[in-house]
């Protein structure tokens, strides 16, 4: 059941904020390409702290992987609500989930299910969106998670 009040109301309901992100001198968090916001590949970094690294399946469970999946996407928020500047006008088109897994994980949905829930919590309908989870051999910094998104602002 989504919660009444503004979008940043529901998430500080979660107890989260929208984290800061950090300045890359080699790409930028998100790119504007008409209405498309683009947001770049967002690891489950907290506090400039990667949350995990390994392999779902093998050095990663799953439930664990669920919640990694969850601060990337709070990250790609953060993303989305700096391009757009509120969080209350974002809406969420398309979400890629890559997942670094064993090949016989199968599970990749279940991970991308905790990002996708954080959305819907957060934004209601805004955040329901196209998805694709994918299993992956490996991330960048051996992350186990790794969430790219492509919003429109409303």
């Amino acid at each position: 059941m989504i919660g009444t009040g503004s979008a940043l109301d529901r998430l500080h309901a979660l107890g989260l904020d929208l984290p800061g992100l950090a300045d890359n001198p080699n790409y930028v968090n998100h790119r504007a390409v008409g209405s498309s916001i683009h947001i770049s590949g967002q690891l489950p970094y907290q506090d400039g702290v990667l949350l995990g690294q390994g392999i779902v399946g093998r050095d990663v469970e799953v439930q664990a992987a669920r919640e990694l999946a969850r601060h990337a996407a709070l990250n790609a928020l953060a993303a989305a609500a700096q391009a757009v500047g509120d969080l209350d006008r974002v809406r969420i088109v398309q979400m890629l989930v890559f997942v670094a897994s064993t090949p016989e994980l199968g599970e990749q949905s279940r991970v991308a299910d905790a990002a996708s829930e954080l959305l819907v919590e957060v934004l209601g309908e805004n955040g329901r969106h196209a998805r694709t989870a994918i299993g992956v051999a490996g991330l960048p910094r051996n992350s186990p998670v790794e969430i790219q998104m492509v919003c429109t602002a409303v």
